[in-house]
């Protein structure tokens, strides 16, 4: 006779939680639909357990006065720890008056004590729509090999066409006709217009070497007002520390997880 461990007894099956859900419901439970993922624990080595974080600790003296350096301090040890493009982050913008929310992944490409920079174009794409009927952005990084994840807010400028040369200089030359070439976010007919569109644009800039950075792309400058840093603890109850502008100075406290 098999004899069944009170664990495996107490977990019901996958037939059993459907049926569970269906007598719930039929109840006068609440109502659901069968789940298509739930409780997931990737890279969880205890199984049905969510995987633990164990990295490191923050404290409140642990962290510079600015927020930028305090982020220039954890970009520099996420390029140490080998963190895969550091700069990867998600820029959510919202547009008004509908306060619909959109967010994609980009990367930044400046810091100094002003603010953080994204380039884009802003002429066609979503997030262009968005910032003209609402200039407010949000960003947030995550570093999974640290496990460490740095959210901003604030308001947002449009750099310079001088400034946002400087940057464009250094595309490589497909990047830089990409630019002009592409009207992102606009419907696309085919992957051939597309790649016409890049032909059209190389004729225009042939044996040029030097190309202007086009009127309707370049830099925009996440002006923070609220920067938290959050270092990932056991139990979910993670280490949080927010910086509030006020006036010319920065308040920290730290957060409940």
């Amino acid at each position: 006779m098999m004899k069944v461990r009170a664990t495996d007894a107490a977990k019901p099956t996958a037939a059993e939680a459907k049926e569970q859900q269906a007598q719930s419901s039929s109840s006068g439970g609440p109502i659901s639909t069968l789940k298509k993922i739930f409780a997931p624990t990737g890279g969880s080595t205890d199984p049905g357990r969510a995987i633990q974080y164990g990295k490191g600790t923050l404290d409140v003296t642990d962290l510079d006065p600015s927020p930028t350096e305090q982020f220039h301090k954890w970009f520099q040890e996420a390029i140490d720890a080998k963190v895969y493009q550091p700069e990867t982050v998600t820029l959510s913008t919202a547009s008004l008056p509908d306060g619909k929310v959109s967010a994609r992944i980009v990367f930044m490409k400046e810091l100094d004590d002003r603010g953080f920079v994204v380039y884009s174009n802003w002429e066609t794409s979503n997030k262009s729509r968005d910032i003209e009927s609402n200039p407010q952005a949000a960003l947030t990084f995550w570093w999974h090999e640290l496990e460490r994840q740095v959210r901003v807010e604030g308001h947002v400028e449009r750099l310079s066409a001088a400034e946002s040369q400087v940057y464009y200089n250094t595309r490589i030359r497909g990047s830089r006709i990409g630019a002009w070439a592409s009207p992102q976010s606009q419907v696309l007919n085919s992957r051939e217009a597309l790649e016409q569109k890049v032909k059209d644009v190389e004729k225009r800039f042939e044996g040029q070497e030097e190309i202007p950075v086009p009127p309707f792309w370049g830099g925009l400058r996440i002006l923070p007002e609220m920067v938290e840093f959050w270092q990932g603890r056991q139990s979910r109850l993670h280490d949080r520390f927010r910086y509030t502008k006020v006036g010319e100075e920065w308040k920290i406290d730290r957060l409940s997880p």
